[in-house]
């Protein structure tokens, strides 16, 4: 059994961008190739305003990729709400999620939110909010997202993303025999993907 690991952060806007590619990818794995999703932490916990250049520059790749793959934004998050750099808060919450085996439905809610309802996922409050959307235990999630455990598991995948060979998120890394290989990414069509992976798997 082959692993194909799936690096991603809940608030990182390529990995929004790449959604319809990623979801048809993992819909389309070979039955012997065992799916593996990383949350990466792209910024740390931060009560700090977001750097002005971030405000100026994070728009723009919004807007870009936008133009790139037509994908939905809603720019009304950046007056709306009160922009921080960080998301490991969101990350967290994927992880509790998963432990009420919701962890996709987290992701998508998150997503949502950030993209397409001009809400801030960096809150806790906002997380907490999603939670119950989703039909989460609300008490149970409130205290794993807070937990000893999901931090030591945050910070176990961030480090086991930081010693992999991936250039940021979204990034494909498959485990053949105990070897990482980066698998090809393409934004705008699974096939690339898929082809690499049947390569990989068949030694070709």
């Amino acid at each position: 059994m082959a692993t194909l690991y799936f690096y991603h952060d809940p608030m990182c806007s390529w990995c929004w961008g790449y959604r319809p590619v990623s979801d048809q990818v993992m819909a389309s794995l070979p039955s012997n190739v065992q799916l593996i999703k990383i949350v990466g932490g792209l910024a740390p916990d931060s009560d700090a305003p977001m750097p002005e250049n971030l405000l100026e520059g994070l728009p723009k790749a919004w807007k870009r990729i936008h133009e790139l793959l037509g994908t939905e934004f809603n720019f009304d998050f950046w007056t709306k709400c009160k922009p921080r750099r960080s998301t490991y808060p969101a990350c967290r919450s994927v992880l509790a999620a998963g432990i009420q085996n919701h962890y996709d439905e987290m992701i998508d809610a998150i997503q949502r939110a950030y993209y397409l309802r001009a809400m801030n996922p960096s809150d806790l409050e906002t997380l907490e909010l999603l939670a119950s959307e989703i039909g989460l235990d609300a008490e149970k999630f409130a205290k794993d997202i807070r937990s000893v455990e999901i931090e030591e598991e945050l910070q176990r995948q961030v480090d086991f993303s930081r010693q992999s060979p991936i250039d940021g998120f979204p990034s494909l890394v498959m485990d053949i025999d105990g070897q990482l290989i980066t698998v090809t990414r393409d934004y705008k069509n699974p096939q690339p993907t898929l082809d690499h992976i049947d390569r990989l798997i068949s030694g070709t």
